[in-house]
């Protein structure tokens, strides 16, 4: 399985912005859209933070976002989304309301992690600016992990946690992307071996027994229970919106097989999915069957892959952080498992 990123799937853009010090350790992730893509969701979690996931139901009249929002601040950092927003119409893009170019509501659903007080002071957290220039930075090309954007005042089972991404290229050409933003109270890394849970793919081995102690240890203490892993799966075939919402919850497979455990009353666990459609499918020739290359055997080959790139991304969002302040990263614990080093 190759790395990768969700910006391996034409059409994606990732942008971060965060701040850290003088009582700021939070920030935005913002996935982007030039020219819109369809997309869904799924929220799993007892404990959402969450804004426009109604309007992604396969029910619901609007079908193609602008932009994804993934903030810390809990629901504060919703207002970040408005800074998305507000980058969009600048340039007359969103859904036309009236008969001018400007007359537009860009579309730019949104969630969030708790994270209020880990930089110090508990009125920091994200607000417009956070969402503004985190869309003003999006790009193609490798995307900054670890403890940076969403990520910067995560936690995941009591070390670092923060942002993670993998992508998988199909035999078709078809491209599945995940990026996720963990903050979790389940463990990605298991104590007793030292290892993630899901690292298939990841060049790791086995720390030495003192490292091993140590993450133990570090993560003995039971975690706050306000936590949640948010993300986005995407991809380049051209997807409906009820299989978009498909993904979204077949993704949620990925993020069990990584974080253990998950969708508590506490979570606010929620996926999007968005179909850049850079690629078509065919529909069936022959209809009731369930052949690899009829359009069901195609559809589910995409969603066992996003649940791959999703458990990927989660996994690669807690070895790739370096400590912010407050907790351990795994890095610091155990950098055993790494060869060659870091």
């Amino acid at each position: 399985m190759g790395l990768g990123h969700i910006t391996d799937v034409p059409g994606i853009l990732v942008g971060h912005y965060q701040r850290r010090g003088r009582g700021w350790r939070t920030g935005t992730t913002v996935v982007r859209v030039d020219g819109g893509a369809m997309a869904s969701c799924d929220v799993r979690g007892g404990g959402p933070g969450t804004r426009e996931t109604d309007l992604l139901d396969p029910t619901a009249m609007i079908e193609r976002v602008q932009a994804i929002c993934l903030s810390g601040g809990s629901a504060y950092g919703l207002a970040a989304a408005h800074g998305v927003m507000r980058w969009h119409e600048q340039r007359h893009a969103g859904f036309p309301v009236g008969p001018q170019p400007s007359h537009v509501v860009p579309i730019v659903p949104a969630a969030v992690i708790f994270d209020l007080g880990r930089g110090g002071a508990f009125s920091n957290r994200p607000n417009d600016e956070f969402g503004y220039r985190a869309c003003a930075a999006a790009r193609s090309g490798a995307v900054a992990m670890g403890s940076v954007g969403a990520g910067t005042g995560a936690v995941s089972g009591g070390l670092q946690g923060g942002v993670g991404t993998a992508s998988i290229t199909l035999e078709s050409g078809i491209v599945v992307g995940a990026l996720a933003v963990v903050n979790s109270a389940g463990q990605v890394i298991a104590p007793a071996t030292g290892l993630p849970r899901f690292h298939e793919g990841i060049r790791l081995r086995r720390p030495p027994a003192a490292q091993r102690q140590a993450l133990i240890e570090a993560t003995r203490v039971p975690p706050i229970p306000l936590n949640t892993t948010i993300g986005v799966v995407a991809t380049s075939a051209a997807l409906t919106k009820p299989e978009c919402r498909k993904m979204a919850a077949v993704a949620h497979d990925g993020l069990a097989r990584a974080v253990r455990p998950v969708h508590s009353l506490f979570d606010g666990d929620t996926i999007f999915c968005l179909s850049t459609a850079e690629h078509t499918i065919a529909a069936d020739e022959e209809p009731g069957l369930r052949r690899p290359n009829t359009r069901p055997g195609v559809v589910n080959t995409l969603l066992a892959a996003a649940a791959d790139c999703f458990a990927l991304a989660c996994t690669r969002a807690v070895i790739e952080s370096k400590s912010t302040g407050g907790v351990a990263s795994y890095l610091d614990l155990c950098p055993g498992a790494f060869p060659g080093g870091v």
